[in-house]
C-alpha cells in the first residue's frame, strides 16, 4: 500500500485478539512493533511475537499496566530514546466488569475507567510529545459500538468508550494542525476472548441484530485501523469508524 520508513509502532492490548491482529496487519510493512499488555502471564505475547517475528519483523513486548500515568510516561520516554520517534499509537488495551448498575462497586467502576479511558489518556500525552516534533503521525483509538448505543449492564464499558469517542474528536483538533491524524473505530460484536465467556443465549440475541448474519472478526478490526494509519485515509481525522456488520447504522 505504502513504502514506509520502517515506522514505529506502538499496540496497546497488543498480545492477543484484536491487538495482536492489527500488529500482524502492520507486518507486511515490516516495522519495529512494540506490544504492551497486562496479562497474567508471557504466553500470549510470547506467541504474538514469535509470530512477528516469523514474519520479520523487529518486536517488542512490555507487561505495563496502561491505567498508571508514571509508567506509561517511562515507556514511551524508553521507546523514544531507543527509536528516536513514534509514528503510529494504537489504543487497544480494554477490560470489562459487567454487573448492573445497583449491583457494580466502585472499584468496578474505577478499574474499567482506569484501563480503558486514562489509559488512553495516558498512552496519548506521552505519545503524542514525538508526533509533535516530527509533524506526523497517526493515532487510532478503539472504543465500541456500545459507546454510542448504550448496554444494560455495561455502564461502566460503555462511559468509558463514549469518552474514547470525545476524546478522539477533542485530541484530532488539537493536532490537526501538527500534520497527526487522530480517529477510532468502534468495533461491534466481535469474536474475542472478551465474548467468548458470554452465555449463548446473549450472543443468539446479538446474532440476531445484526444484518451481516455473522460475528465479526479480529482481522475486520485490524484492516479499518490499518486503513486510517495509511497515506489513503490522509485525509480522514476525527471521525469514529464503526465496524458491526450493521449492528448500529
Amino acid at each position: 500500500m505504502n513504502n514506509f520508513d520502517s515506522r514505529v509502532v506502538v499496540v496497546t492490548g497488543g498480545s492477543r485478539d484484536i491487538g495482536r491482529s492489527i500488529a500482524l496487519k502492520f507486518s507486511g510493512e515490516k516495522p519495529r512493533i512494540i506490544i504492551v499488555h497486562y496479562d497474567p502471564d508471557e504466553a500470549d505475547s510470547e506467541k504474538t511475537l514469535n509470530e512477528l517475528s516469523l514474519r520479520g519483523v523487529q518486536a517488542f513486548s512490555h507487561r505495563i499496566d496502561v491505567s498508571s500515568f508514571d509508567a506509561m510516561d517511562r515507556l514511551f520516554g524508553d521507546i523514544i530514546s531507543e527509536f528516536g520517534r513514534i509514528d503510529v499509537l494504537i489504543n487497544n488495551a480494554g477490560i470489562t466488569r459487567d454487573k448492573l448498575l445497583m449491583r457494580m462497586s466502585e472499584e468496578d467502576w474505577d478499574r474499567v475507567i482506569g484501563i480503558n479511558l486514562q489509559g488512553v489518556f495516558n498512552c496519548t500525552k506521552a505519545a503524542i510529545r514525538s508526533m509533535i516534533r516530527q509533524k506526523k503521525g497517526n493515532i487510532v483509538n478503539i472504543s465500541s459500538v456500545v459507546g454510542q448505543m448504550g448496554n444494560a449492564g455495561q455502564s461502566n464499558y460503555c462511559a468509558s468508550k463514549a469518552g474514547i469517542m470525545g476524546f478522539t474528536k477533542s485530541i484530532a483538533r488539537e493536532v490537526a494542525g501538527r500534520g497527526i491524524n487522530v480517529n477510532a473505530v468502534a468495533p461491534g460484536f466481535i469474536d474475542t476472548g472478551m465474548t467468548a465467556v458470554l452465555p449463548e443465549n446473549v450472543k443468539e440475541k446479538f446474532m440476531q441484530q445484526i444484518p451481516l448474519g455473522r460475528l465479526g472478526r479480529p482481522e475486520d478490526i485490524a484492516e479499518a485501523v490499518y486503513w486510517l494509519c495509511s497515506d489513503a485515509a490522509g485525509y480522514i481525522t476525527g471521525q469514529i469508524i464503526h465496524v458491526n456488520g450493521g449492528l448500529y447504522m
